[in-house]
């Protein structure tokens, strides 16, 4: 695989999918035009997210997508060569809607998540998603996260178990909903946004790419933040609270080596003493 270029997303986006999907190509393309072989868009990306996490108005969700959307299949026709990383609000076929996203290529979808772990207000609004899985792509085997899903050890770990070696984080993360901060930098939920992020590459020594939306909606205020973080914890790239495009350069499979070298921590585990746990 040899080195490549990953980029992860901060960017506003709301209910116009036209303009969503106008926005996303210009990314790619400005992603393109910068050597970005996989590029993760925020959570929520084509619709925007919830607007009240606490009370979603049911007249107001994002507008649901099945998986083959023409909006999707026109970001798998952008993407061509590059590996994109997408959220959306998915209609399934089960009548459910799920936040969820898709990674593509232009042969289509290469990999899919739902969203597992749910703060309290959203379950009015989605079902959650049941497992993490990894998949394989031109970039290298990647999984997805959504949100509230990296609050949680497990899920990394489920997809670092298995043989995920990048691990793409979308979020739509916003200030602290009950004690927001007069500055975004002293916000609660944006240093835990990035304790999270180099936690959880860190443990599981793997590259990790968060996207996040910024901007407004309704009265959710987005960090930013994103960021691509080495499997030492380290922060390779970050667009701190502005919309943009962190872009680091990695050469994967050899930083995952020099951070399992010596300490494995995959490898070194004691399954027998968690069961408590699980």
């Amino acid at each position: 695989m040899g080195v490549i270029r990953i980029g992860a997303v901060a960017a506003h986006f709301g209910r116009d999918l036209d303009f969503d999907l106008q926005r996303i190509a210009t990314l790619i393309e400005h992603a393109r035009g910068s050597g970005v072989s996989l590029l993760v868009l925020p959570d929520a990306a084509l619709g925007g997210y919830l607007a009240d996490l606490r009370h979603p108005d049911p007249e107001a969700l994002p507008p649901a997508l099945t998986v083959d959307s023409p909006y999707l299949k026109q970001i798998s026709v952008l993407a061509a060569e590059m590996v994109v990383c997408v959220g959306f609000c998915e209609s399934a076929e089960d009548g459910n809607r799920y936040n969820a996203a898709v990674c593509v290529t232009g042969d289509g979808v290469l990999g899919k998540h739902r969203k597992v772990h749910q703060p309290p207000g959203e379950v009015a609004a989605y079902a959650a998603g049941e497992t993490f899985t990894a998949f394989d792509t031109p970039a290298g085997r990647i999984g997805m996260l959504i949100d509230y899903d990296k609050t949680f050890p497990e899920s990394a770990r489920s997809l670092a178990l298995d043989g995920a070696d990048i691990v793409a984080c979308l979020s739509a993360w916003p200030t602290s909903i009950t004690n927001r901060a007069p500055r975004m930098a002293q916000d609660r939920q944006s240093r835990l946004f990035d304790l999270y992020d180099q936690a959880r590459a860190a443990e599981n020594q793997v590259v990790l790419a968060s996207s996040n939306q910024t901007g407004a909606m309704g009265g959710m205020r987005f960090l930013g933040q994103a960021k691509v973080v080495g499997p030492g914890g380290d922060i390779l790239a970050r667009t701190w609270s502005k919309a943009g495009i962190a872009v680091a350069e990695v050469d994967v499979a050899t930083e995952l080596g020099n951070a399992r070298r010596v300490l494995h921590h995959l490898g070194e585990r004691k399954p027998a003493a968690y069961r408590s746990a699980v």
